[in-house]
């Protein structure tokens, strides 16, 4: 075997070896100073012997509109020794002529910052596209084509989904927003910047006179779907359920979602980028919400909607009087659970008790919100007998199942025995104020007719000290 074949051979392994001990260059390299109205600006990050793999966004231009993002590599070999370039580009369009200031700015590529002093781009009238000279290397290499790219249909929209027309002032709907794709669709999607697109259209379609709920949707995950017999790819992007605080109409405006979409080459190459990155802007249609009073009731203004029933810690309880004792009120099911309030008690006396401590637990899921609320009741009961507390608690609420006012009353019934401990409880309680003078204070009784008599001598002496005054006042005038 001739080994003057095989040179070269080992020379290009040799060198896709070494190719990563080779330093990486990053810079950034601008367009032209001057360009035609009809012509793009460019912003190019370069790198050396190295792919990109990560880099920041490209700057703002004044005067420029971004317009497409296309990528390009190069290898060289020379004595034996490989080295490659890969660049991505950014293309701005003008918006009209006039000559504009490119600031100074730096960019990250695959962890190396690399600055640009910037510069002043002048545009100018349209320019006539011109044939390039011909390049000797053409010949050797065969001349390189320019990429035409073409736009895909796409099958896809942006919704926005309210799952009620129609509420009672307090009574939730729920809002979701998602981005969907045909499974048979060919375009190909990215999303762009989903953080900073949903600030803006949460700040436009939240209500100002609604509490929120929000489902706090952090990951955008796929979900395949059925719409009118076909099947769709759903991304949610945010759901949430608002609670009207007063009737009238909440209105949902129209909102936009941006996706990056890619142009595919008319004739794909192996070599160079077979795709080219553009913007497409879908919206949504508009929703309106009605809100509508509830009907009248003295609590109309106080009272939670929606769908609740109340739970209990026991059904039955014996106790010893004297003993203390907890129950627990808890309220569960659909609705404003942060908005819920404490039972109403009758008859507080009776049953001894005390503030009670709270918990609350929501659940966020499959547009609905749910939870429970519970109040927990320290009591001590001092006679004995069976007292059934849906004589001392309940808890009204409209029932949006029922279309109705309902109330929530405990079936749970407490059998205490034993011995009165009225008078002990009494006895063991400090009275306060006049009853702490009990004691200190003798049984003798007093003449009060004294402190009429030096109440009226200092009234007496005040308004002879305003006569005085006066007649002072008026002489020296």
């Amino acid at each position: 075997m001739n080994i003057t074949y095989l040179k070269p051979i080992l020379l290009l392994l040799i060198s896709f070896y070494c190719l990563p001990l080779l330093g990486q260059d990053v810079r950034i390299e601008l367009g032209p100073d001057e360009i035609g109205v009809n012509e793009t600006f460019s912003v190019k990050i370069v790198i050396s012997n190295e792919k990109i793999k990560s880099y920041d966004q490209f700057p703002e231009i004044n005067g420029f509109q971004k317009q497409g993002i296309s990528q390009s590599s190069s290898m060289n070999i020379v004595n034996g020794q490989m080295t490659s370039t890969n660049s991505v580009i950014q293309y701005y369009k003008p918006i009209r002529q006039g000559t504009y200031r490119v600031e100074p700015f730096s960019m990250t590529v695959n962890g190396t910052q690399a600055r640009s002093d910037g510069k002043s781009v002048t545009v100018s009238d349209a320019r006539q596209s011109q044939r390039r000279g011909r390049d000797p290397f053409d010949d050797f290499f065969g001349r390189e084509e320019e990429v035409e790219y073409v736009e895909v249909d796409d099958e896809a929209f942006f919704s926005m989904a309210v799952d009620k027309n129609e509420v009672y002032v307090g009574e939730g709907f729920n809002v979701s927003l998602a981005f969907y794709m045909a499974e048979s669709n060919q375009a190909p999607f990215q999303f762009y910047e989903p953080g900073r697109q949903l600030e803006e259209i949460i700040r436009k379609i939240k209500p100002t006179n609604a509490w929120e709920e929000n489902f706090n949707v952090t990951n955008i995950q796929p979900e395949r779907v059925e719409i009118n017999g076909k099947f769709w790819t759903r991304f949610r992007v945010y759901e949430a359920t608002f609670y009207p605080f007063a009737e009238g109409q909440v209105e949902l405006p129209q909102v936009g979602w941006q996706m990056i979409k890619y142009k595919i080459a008319k004739n794909p190459s192996f070599f160079g980028s077979n795709r080219q990155e553009d913007y497409k802007t879908f919206y949504s249609s508009a929703k309106e919400v009605k809100v509508k009073k509830l009907p009248p009731h003295p609590l109309r203004n106080e009272v939670s909607v929606g769908n609740f029933r109340l739970r209990e810690n026991f059904s039955r309880k014996e106790a010893q009087t004297g003993e203390g004792l907890t129950y627990t009120f808890g309220i569960t099911g659909e609705g404003n659970i942060n908005s819920i309030q404490p039972p109403r008690i009758n008859n507080l006396q009776k049953l001894n008790t005390y503030d009670p401590n709270v918990r609350l637990q929501i659940n966020r899921g499959r547009g609905r919100v749910t939870g429970l609320k519970e109040f927990s009741y320290f009591m001590s009961l001092n006679e004995p007998e069976e007292i059934h507390l849906k004589d001392h608690f309940e808890w009204i609420f409209f029932n949006t199942a029922l279309d109705r006012y309902d109330t929530l009353r405990p079936g749970a019934i407490l059998a205490v025995s034993g011995e009165s401990k009225t008078n002990q409880a009494i006895s063991t309680n400090r009275l306060g104020g006049i009853y702490d003078l009990i004691e200190v204070e003798d049984n003798k009784l007093l003449n009060h007719r004294y402190k009429y008599y030096f109440s009226t001598f200092i009234n007496i002496l005040l308004v002879a000290a305003v006569i005085l005054l006066a007649v002072l006042i008026v002489r020296k005038k």
